[in-house]
């Protein structure tokens, strides 16, 4: 996926490229945890990197699709009762 069009600005590839790097790191320390505590939620994960859970929601597909991660199948409920897919490392 592109985050820049051939005719943006150089400020806008350099913004890009931060943005595909600074998501790349998040999935490393997201799968990180995943290896090191084991099966946790998007809020469990948010809480011990110090994310919001939604940005956490966002990069564990990513990581689904890379073959490094995957839903174990199990739902945990949230503070707030909702509930949510409890995620592990491949």
């Amino acid at each position: 996926m592109r985050l820049a069009r051939k005719t943006d600005p150089a400020t806008s590839h350099e913004a890009a490229r931060r943005t595909a790097e600074f998501a790349g790191s998040q999935r490393a320390r997201i799968l990180a945890m995943l290896r090191f505590h084991g099966p946790l939620t998007p809020e469990q994960l948010g809480a011990e990197l110090g994310v919001e859970p939604y940005a956490i929601r966002k990069r564990l597909p990513e990581l689904q699709k890379a073959g490094l991660a995957m839903p174990t199948g199990e739902v945990k409920p949230t503070r707030s009762g909702r509930h949510q897919r409890v995620w592990r490392a491949i």
